[in-house]
C-alpha cells in the first residue's frame, strides 16, 4: 500500500491564510455598511453589517455598528441584544455600554439603563454623556413613582403628565404608552386613547395591554359588544390580565342589567325598572357614557312614578357626566315644566335649540317661554282656588265664596293695612271671575294670548262685578253679630 506524507505545518498555514481572508472580506462588508449608514440607508447598512458578523462573529465593532443601525431603524430590542453581545465580548467597550443603556432607556427599563451608565462612569467618571443619561434614567424612575401614586389616587391627569415626561426619554416603552392610554380612556379622552393603543398594536398585534385599552374605550363609549370582543382577545394573549377580566365581567353585567331595566319599563313595571337601573349604576362608576344613559332612563321612570324632584336630580347627574346629552336636557326641561319651574325649563330648551335647531325644539322653547310669561301674571285659577279644568258652576261657587270672604265691608273694623290687603284681594277675585266666567276671555287667558292685552282688566270695578253677581244694589248687607262673626243678608 502506498503511503502519503502529511505535513501539518502546511495545514496551519492554510488556516491562517483562510482567517485573514475572512477578516478582509468581513472588513469589506463593514466598509460597505458604513457607506450605506452615512447615506442613511439603514436597511442596507444592516444587511452588510450582518454579513460581516457572519464571517467574524467575535468582532466587537461589527455588533456595535449593527446595534447603532438597528437603533436608527427603531428596532431597539434587537439593538439591545447586539449591544449586550458586544460588551460580553469586551467589557471595556464604552460605546457598547452606552448603546445598551440607551436601548434600555428607550424601552423604559430605567433601572437597567442606570446600571449601564454607572459602568461607564466607573471607568470614565467625567463622561458627560453618561452623566446626562444617568439623570434621564433617574427622572424616568421618579415619573414612574409619581404616576403610580397618582393612579392610586385616581388623579389620571397627573398620570398622563408623568407618562408624557417619561416618554420623552423612553419613546419606545409600550408600558408607559399603555398606562397613558388607559388614563386617557378613564378621563373620557377616547380618540386619544384609541390612537395610542392602535399605534402599539401596529407594532405588536399581540399586546394584551393595548387590546385591553381598545376594549376599554369601546366599553366607555357604550359599544359594549365590541368591547367584550377586545377584552376576550386581550385575555387570549395574556390569560392573567386581571383588568381585562374585570372589565369583561363588568361590561356583560352592565349590559344585562340595563336590558332588564328596559324590559321592565316597556312592560310598565316602573318600580322594578327604577330598581334595576339603580343596580346598574353601581356596577362601574367609571363608565361615564353608559351611566349617563342609565341616569336619564331612571329619570324617565321617576317621572312616571311622579318622583319629579328625583327625576330632575337624575337628569342633572346625567348632564354632569355627559354635557352633550340632549335627551337628558329634554327630560329635565319637561320635569321643570311639570313642576312649574319655567325659567329652568326655558334655560334647558335654549341649550337644546342652540345645539339642534329643529322645528320640534323651537316649538318646545316657545311653549316654555310662553308658560314663563304666563307664570309671571296673576294666576286667576289660584286666586279663585280652582284647578284649570274647573266647570262654569265651580268657578261661580268659588267666586261667591272668595268675594264674600274678601269684601271690604266685611273688614270695615280691621286695621288700615288689613283693609288695604283685603280690598286688593277682592279686586283680584273680581278680575279672575270676569276672565274665567267668559269663555272667550278664558280661552285667550289659557292660551296666553291675553298677554298682548295689557289693559284687559285695568278698568274693572270689583264692586260692580259683585253687585251684578249677587243682584241689584242694596240686595245684600254685612251685619256683625260679634267679633269676627258676620251675617249675610240677600234681598
Amino acid at each position: 500500500m502506498a503511503t502519503v506524507d502529511y505535513d501539518s505545518s502546511v495545514d496551519q498555514e492554510m488556516d491562517v491564510t483562510s482567517d485573514e481572508e475572512l477578516e478582509r472580506e468581513a472588513e469589506g462588508f463593514k466598509e460597505q455598511g458604513n457607506a450605506y449608514y452615512v447615506k442613511k440607508d439603514y436597511a442596507e447598512a444592516f444587511n452588510f453589517y450582518t454579513k460581516a458578523i457572519d464571517l467574524c462573529p467575535k468582532n466587537v465593532s461589527y455588533y456595535g455598528n449593527r446595534a447603532a443601525t438597528l437603533m436608527m431603524l427603531s428596532r431597539y430590542r434587537e439593538a439591545l441584544e447586539d449591544s449586550q453581545l458586544a460588551v460580553r465580548l469586551d467589557n471595556t467597550f464604552m460605546k457598547g455600554h452606552m448603546r445598551e443603556g440607551k436601548c434600555h432607556l428607550l424601552l423604559g427599563n430605567a433601572m437597567a439603563a442606570g446600571r449601564c451608565f454607572q459602568k461607564i462612569l466607573d471607568l470614565e467618571p467625567d463622561n458627560s454623556q453618561a452623566q446626562q443619561e444617568m439623570k434621564n434614567a433617574e427622572s424616568i424612575l421618579e415619573f414612574e413613582r409619581m404616576a403610580e401614586i397618582s393612579f392610586e389616587k385616581r388623579d389620571f391627569r397627573m398620570v398622563v403628565f408623568c407618562m408624557d415626561r417619561a416618554l420623552e426619554s423612553a419613546s419606545a416603552c409600550h408600558r408607559f404608552k399603555v398606562l397613558k392610554a388607559e388614563c386617557l380612556a378613564l378621563l373620557g379622552r377616547y380618540p386619544e386613547a384609541q390612537s395610542v393603543a392602535s399605534d402599539i398594536l401596529r407594532m405588536d398585534s399581540t399586546n394584551g395591554d393595548a387590546l385591553y385599552v381598545r376594549g376599554l374605550c369601546l366599553y366607555y363609549e357604550d359599544c359594549i359588544d365590541k368591547a367584550v370582543q377586545f377584552f376576550i382577545q386581550a385575555l387570549r394573549m395574556a390569560p392573567d390580565h386581571e383588568k381585562a377580566r374585570l372589565a369583561c365581567r363588568n361590561a356583560k353585567a352592565l349590559k344585562a342589567k340595563k336590558e332588564e331595566g328596559n324590559k321592565a319599563f316597556k312592560e310598565g313595571s316602573y318600580e322594578e325598572a327604577y330598581n334595576l337601573y339603580s343596580e346598574a349604576l353601581t356596577i362601574d362608576p367609571n363608565n361615564i357614557k353608559t351611566n349617563a344613559k342609565l341616569y336619564c332612563n331612571r329619570a324617565t321612570v321617576g317621572s312616571k312614578l311622579h318622583k319629579l324632584d328625583q327625576a330632575i336630580e337624575d337628569c342633572t347627574k346625567a348632564i354632569k357626566l355627559d354635557e352633550s346629552y340632549i335627551k337628558a336636557y329634554l327630560r329635565r326641561a319637561q320635569c321643570y315644566m311639570d313642576t312649574e319651574q319655567y325659567e329652568e325649563a326655558v334655560r334647558d330648551y335654549e341649550k337644546v335649540y342652540q345645539t339642534e335647531k329643529t322645528k320640534e325644539h323651537k316649538n318646545l322653547l316657545k311653549n316654555a317661554q310662553l308658560e314663563l310669561k304666563k307664570s309671571k301674571r296673576k294666576d286667576y285659577y289660584k286666586v279663585l282656588g280652582v284647578d284649570k279644568n274647573a266647570t262654569e258652576d265651580a268657578i261661580k261657587k268659588a267666586y261667591r265664596k272668595r268675594a264674600l270672604m274678601h269684601h271690604p265691608d266685611r273688614h270695615s273694623g280691621a286695621s288700615a293695612e288689613v283693609q288695604k290687603e283685603e280690598e286688593k284681594k277682592f279686586k283680584e277675585v273680581g278680575e279672575a271671575f270676569t276672565v274665567l266666567s267668559d269663555p272667550k276671555k278664558k280661552s285667550r287667558y289659557d292660551s296666553g294670548h291675553d298677554l298682548e292685552d295689557d289693559d284687559m282688566n285695568m278698568d274693572l270695578d270689583a264692586n260692580n262685578i259683585f253687585k251684578a253677581f249677587f243682584g241689584s244694589p242694596g240686595g245684600f248687607s254685612f251685619e256683625a253679630s260679634g267679633p269676627g262673626n258676620f251675617f249675610f243678608q240677600f234681598g
